[in-house]
């Protein structure tokens, strides 16, 4: 079971080549961490699995637990276990954090099904609580007026309650001081599961020293250049991307 990647290609609209055969396998139970310098291709890889209409795939597949997802709509690709944490999340003004997360996960239910009210509040507030989140933050509206670190804690808060089968976070540590990013590993770490795939995309190691990945990856030019275990990330550190990129073609 994995969410599998395999020689993608995908376009801006205008026809400009971001992805140029990617290929990578995230199995259940492990978290892969994708590294590389700015306009190598990583946010598109993550916002391409999900659904984004903004990309146009030219080639190549990917396919959760053996299912091909291109051709299913974000809200489907969703609900068949994959869950993005934006980079830069959105606001949803109007409407509160405890129903729309309520609302997400009554989608996810039967017909006719309804969320146990106590249950649900009792699990939202333990993950509220692990999260450090301010139990008032469930009368606000989303992410509105949020601190940048708020608003990766409000993601990780979703994430933790939809219970997704494969978590992509696209640079969750952007724009956080030492202790948000504490926090937020926190949370990640708790998701760690045997039945959860997991991929990290960051520019840099300080995240992977709070989330310890099973495979790192360097990304450029919109490929997947090199792979290694978490020691590749820390040569990053040392030698840099452009060294590491030149390394692999030789």
């Amino acid at each position: 079971m994995s969410l599998h990647i395999q020689d993608l290609h995908a376009t801006l609209e205008d026809g400009t080549e971001i992805l140029k055969g990617v290929t990578l396998d995230i199995p259940q139970g492990e978290v892969h961490a994708i590294m590389g310098p700015n306009g190598s291709g990583k946010s598109t890889l993550s916002k391409v699995i999900a659904g984004n209409e903004g990309y146009v795939v030219t080639a190549g597949t990917v396919t959760l637990d053996g299912a091909e997802i291109f051709g299913m709509s974000t809200d489907e690709r969703s609900r068949a276990g994959i869950f993005l944490a934006f980079q830069y999340p959105s606001e949803v003004p109007g409407v509160s954090n405890a129903n729309f997360i309520r609302a997400a996960l009554q989608a996810r239910l039967p017909k006719g099904v309804d969320i146990d009210a106590v249950a649900y509040y009792k699990n939202l507030y333990a993950k509220m609580d692990l999260l450090e989140m301010d139990r008032k933050f469930t009368a606000r509206a989303v992410n509105e007026g949020f601190s940048g670190g708020e608003k990766k804690r409000n993601e990780i808060l979703q994430m933790m309650m939809l219970e997704p089968k494969y978590c992509i976070l696209d640079e969750t540590d952007s724009g956080l001081d030492i202790d948000a990013l504490k926090i937020v590993a926190k949370g990640v770490n708790a998701m760690r599961s045997p039945e959860r795939g997991m991929l990290l995309i960051t520019h840099y190691q300080r995240l992977l020293d709070y989330i310890k990945p099973d495979h790192v990856h360097v990304m450029a030019e919109g490929r997947i250049v090199r792979s290694g275990g978490p020691e590749l990330a820390h040569e990053l550190e040392k030698y840099g991307y452009d060294f590491l990129k030149e390394a692999a073609f030789a």
